[in-house]
């Protein structure tokens, strides 16, 4: 099993109490599936299946490789760089979100 290799990365460890949405999304008038946080910056994107696949824009732009899901009851973590998931302890919260909009 591949390990990620970029943990210094990872600078959010406190996840906020409540986020509004893709950050892009919301800004473009786009919609989102799932929604992920970049532990690097807390850029909240969307994920893959989401039309703006967001998130990993965020990731390959600024080159901030973790990101994490926000969604109730996911706690995993993905590198980018590696192509892994895993969990991280140390990053702590559970954010309130909105409904995806795909799925009203």
């Amino acid at each position: 099993m591949p390990a990620c290799t970029h943990l210094d990365h990872v600078l959010i460890t406190e996840l906020p109490e409540e986020i509004a949405g893709c950050e892009d999304c919301l800004a473009a008038g786009g919609v989102w599936l799932h929604l992920r946080i970049c532990l690097e910056c807390g850029h909240v994107g969307c994920c893959d299946d989401s039309p703006g696949r967001h998130a990993t824009a965020h990731a390959t732009g600024t080159e901030h490789p973790i990101m994490r899901s926000v969604e109730p009851g996911e706690d995993w973590s993905f590198c980018f760089v590696d192509q892994t998931a895993f969990l991280i302890p140390a990053v702590t919260g559970e954010p309130r979100i909105p409904p995806s909009p795909m799925l009203g």
